[in-house]
């Protein structure tokens, strides 16, 4: 009799047995999306941090580079047979497809041992020959639109030619010059097929240039290939965070832009 007691009310529906069931697994599921939720945190971060730091070293490449091959050509090239040529090669750069430079740094400097493997720093450089042309094809615009009466002036008051290139030159285009270097970043920074050849992946964070490094284009790359859909998710998320970074980026310059020409 006793027995069958307890069988019964074991049996009862909602009974404590049976109660506790759906709060375990509802705990169960909270824990391990919010494990995930902090998996895929700490995963961006890498993918940030990566970003950054190989975007970063290829605007210190590409700008300075691009800037001084543009003051060349409007300030000392003008129209000679040398600077033409340098203008259609920047020309033919812009349109070369981002896999093909990034195929050439892998042959010169992964395949042949220079960078020792597939390492941060050359991928900067792919991105930076990227770079590159946006670069000095917008420094040469920008400063063409520099009045020559003050170039004339400064001349005219016996200043030698490079003394009025940093003096009267440069800080005159300085905004243009960094609207036009902000956008080229943004292009840089959302270039996948480069980072493939060169920087490749790796799941950990490491602000070492001379290793293999994380990047959001290589991460959502890799994630949105696979059969999860919550990894899938993730690459939604790192495109989210591309975008935004690219966003910010390009409002940084329009704004910069807006005051130069209001100012």
């Amino acid at each position: 009799m006793s027995f069958q007691r307890i069988t019964i009310i074991g049996s009862i529906p909602g009974s404590n047995s049976e109660a506790t069931a759906p709060r375990t697994s509802w705990s169960a599921s909270f824990s391990s999306r919010w494990i995930s939720t902090r998996r895929g945190a700490r995963r961006r971060d890498r993918q940030r941090v990566g970003t950054i730091l190989i975007v970063g070293l290829a605007s210190v490449i590409a700008v300075p580079v691009g800037i001084g091959v543009a003051l060349y050509l409007v300030e000392y090239g003008k129209k000679s047979f040398f600077a033409n040529t340098v203008r259609y090669f920047v020309d033919v750069m812009t349109g070369v497809p981002s896999i093909v430079l990034g195929l050439f740094i892998y042959i010169v400097l992964v395949l042949t041992g220079v960078a020792g493997n597939f390492a941060g720093w050359p991928g900067s450089i792919a991105i930076a020959l990227l770079m590159l042309p946006v670069v000095t094809r917008s420094a040469e615009v920008m400063l063409n639109l520099v009045p020559n009466s003050l170039r004339e002036a400064a001349l005219a008051l016996g200043a030698p030619r490079w003394r009025v290139v940093f003096k009267i030159v440069l800080p005159t285009a300085a905004p243009s010059l960094l609207t036009g270097s902000l956008l080229a970043v943004a292009r840089g920074a959302g270039e996948t097929a480069p980072l493939l050849f060169t920087a490749f992946a790796v799941n950990s964070t490491t602000t070492d240039l001379g290793q293999q490094m994380n990047s959001l284009p290589i991460q959502i790359f890799n994630d949105v290939r696979q059969p999860q859909a919550n990894i899938v998710e993730r690459a939604w998320g790192s495109a989210l965070t591309l975008v935004a970074m690219v966003l910010i980026l390009t409002q940084v310059a329009r704004l910069i832009q807006r005051r130069s020409t209001y100012s």
